[in-house]
């Protein structure tokens, strides 16, 4: 993926306020946090996706809550202070490579595990689509999905490369 960083720096520096706040409240509803009623699923959700979880509550000072439902699950106003006052803490460097990889994602707390390498990109890939890779392998691949991925996987190493020029 070819990403015009230096403009995506310069958006990061004129609308940062902004961005962070639409990030907050962004990860109130990231993918990690949404759990499957599935039970094999749900168990490679707790497997790999709450050390994850884990690791952002102790590394931010929040307590992220997950859910099987649709309802969004709540957060504590501390929470999203913490969170807030922890990205605000980035360099636009890594801000924008955070804010590129937590849309594409769907997952602030993905992005934050990427931008801090506690995960590197593939990883990062496959827990993004851990319930897609799921449902592939029940029912089988679709083409204009695989593309989304193949374009997902892209991004995620577009913003990892960038973090380390």
């Amino acid at each position: 993926m070819d990403y015009d960083w230096k403009k995506i720096e310069e958006d990061i520096r004129q609308h940062r306020e902004e961005l962070i706040d639409r990030l907050v409240v962004f990860s109130l509803n990231d993918v990690l946090l949404f759990w499957s009623s599935d039970e094999k699923l749900k168990q490679e959700q707790e497997k790999k996706w709450a050390p994850i979880i884990h690791w952002v509550d102790e590394t931010v000072n929040a307590r992220f809550k997950t859910t099987s439902g649709l309802e969004t699950p709540s957060v504590n106003a501390e929470t999203t202070l913490e969170l807030k006052k922890y990205i605000n803490g980035m360099s636009d460097k890594e801000l924008a490579a955070f804010y590129v990889a937590a849309l594409n994602m769907r997952s602030v707390l993905l992005a934050l595990a990427l931008i801090k390498g506690r995960i590197n990109a593939k990883q990062a890939f496959e827990l993004s689509e851990l319930e897609e890779l799921y449902q592939i392998q029940k029912w089988g691949k679709v083409p204009e999905a695989e593309k989304r991925r193949q374009n997902l996987q892209k991004c995620i190493a577009a913003a990892e490369q960038y973090l380390k020029q």
